[in-house]
Formats: C-alpha cells, structure tokens, sequence
C-alpha cells in the first residue's frame, strides 16, 4: 500500500531539492517549502506510523480494518472515494497515493495524510444520513491534502527543518507524536473555507448533491456543538460554514434532486 519513500538517490538530492520546489510546485502559492516528492515521503512516513500505531494501541487509536476481513464495505467505501477522487478538479491526482483505511471507532473522524493516506472512522460513517454528505465530507479532506493544507501546517507548527528529519527518519519518536495527532490537526480559517470550497467542487460532475458537507454540518449543529467533530471544529461560525458551502453549490448549478445511498447503506450494514 506504501511506497518506499527512503532510496538512495532521493535522499542525495532531498534538501536541496525540497528548498527549491516552491517555484516548481503546482500550487503556485510560494508557501510550502515542501516538494511534492516531500509531501509524499512524510505522507507514507505518517501512514506507516499511523497504522502502527492503531495496530498496537487499538483502544486508544481505534483499529484498523483490513481489506482482506471487510472486503464489502471497502468496495462501497471505494465507490464514494473514488467517485470524488475521479471528477478532474485534484491537483495531485496521478501523483499522490491516495489510498483509504477504515478505523473502527466511534469518533465522527477523518483525516488525510500529506500525499493522499486517508482514514475513515466508523462512527462518522455510521452518523451520516445521506451517501452525499459522506462524500462531501471525504471531499473537505481530500482537499486538504491536495491543497497541501496539511504540509503547510505542519510546516508552521513544527517548521521545515523539523520535517526534513522526520522524512529522513532521524526523530522517530516525534513522528509517533505526530501521527497521534494528525487527526486533530488545526487548520487555520482559510484552509477550512478553502477545503469547503472544494468539497462543492470536487462533487460537480457526480450524481452526488454537491453541498453534501452542508447537511452533515446541520446536523450536527442541530444536535449542539458537542457533535461537531475535532476534523471540522475550526471554522468559528457553523452558519456561515453551511451558507458558504450552499452558495458554492448554487453558482456551480449541482444541486440534485435525487440521488444514491447504496453505499452507504451498505457500509452501515456490514460495518462492525
């Protein structure tokens, strides 16, 4: 599932590499100091301590499905994800991983990783109503990776150095810290709204009502700010979260009428 991140040559060439892509990247913001390649490496390096750390300490971090036990709920899974990952708005779609893990714990949850490593926990799955908001929602996080929200914060939490010797595998211990917390990872306003945004956009040209994350948003909201899970608490204002995310919907004209919930459904059957 993960790609070697620690050859040879790459690591010859990594620093410099890493201060010079800002121009090169596809980003074009001149803020992450991070090469693609970077974003990569540390992504699979977070994933492989992530998984470790769920296989070891599954009370605490939940426990990670395998696909080989729960093969029907990772078909559906896939359907939604890949419905998402495939409508041609991704940035980084040939070049980052992008793949998905179930974790069997009641937190309302998800997270990506730098390159595209994306965890799903059961008890947000098992929350949402409409197969739309699930893709709506795994549309918000797949933006933060593909935006590289997740890079740039991390690279000014921790700062650059910091991250070059976590990929270069010299602070392993700071890297289990870090995959504890990914998935309270505070983003600031902008990359929120921006994630929003995306998560309209990604839904465009799908059978899926683009304003998916809106109605998971009223939902929670109506059951109090304790519902609103740590993955979407930044945003200081729930209101203007939802009519941000409807307006979007509105102008790109994809709002539907009727849709699916088959994978959802399945999902919610077959999940421990």
């Amino acid at each position: 599932m993960h790609r070697s991140f620690l050859k040879p040559l790459f690591l010859v060439g990594f620093a410099a590499a890493s201060f010079g892509a800002a121009s090169c990247s596809k980003d074009g913001d001149g803020v992450v100091l991070f090469s693609v390649q970077d974003d990569i490496a540390l992504g699979d390096s977070v994933a492989q301590q992530t998984d470790e750390l769920m296989r070891t300490n599954p009370t605490q971090y939940g426990r990670l499905l395998d696909r080989a036990n729960n093969a029907e709920a990772y078909r559906a899974l896939d359907n939604v994800v890949n419905t998402v990952l495939n409508n041609g708005k991704l940035t980084y779609r040939n070049e980052f991983v992008w793949d998905v893990k179930i974790v069997q714990k009641d937190d309302k949850n998800a997270f990506a990783t730098p390159g595209g490593h994306i965890y799903v926990y059961t008890g947000l799955i098992k929350y949402l109503d409409r197969e739309s908001q699930l893709a709506g929602v795994l549309g918000h996080e797949i933006a933060h990776a593909d935006r590289r929200h997740t890079s740039k914060q991390l690279q000014t939490q921790y700062g650059i150095d910091f991250l070059l010797s976590l990929v270069l595998g010299n602070n392993p211990n700071q890297l289990a810290q870090i995959a504890a917390g990914l998935g309270q990872l505070k983003f600031s306003r902008d990359a929120e709204s921006e994630a929003d945004q995306y998560s309209v956009i990604y839904l465009q040209n799908t059978s899926y009502t683009c304003d998916g994350a809106a109605g998971f948003f009223i939902k929670a909201q109506a059951e109090g700010p304790s519902s609103t899970p740590a993955f979407l608490s930044t945003h200081p204002d729930p209101d203007n979260r939802i009519s941000s995310i409807q307006a979007k919907a509105k102008e790109l004209g994809c709002v539907k009428s009727t849709e699916s919930d088959t994978n959802l459904t399945t999902l919610k059957r077959v999940l421990p």
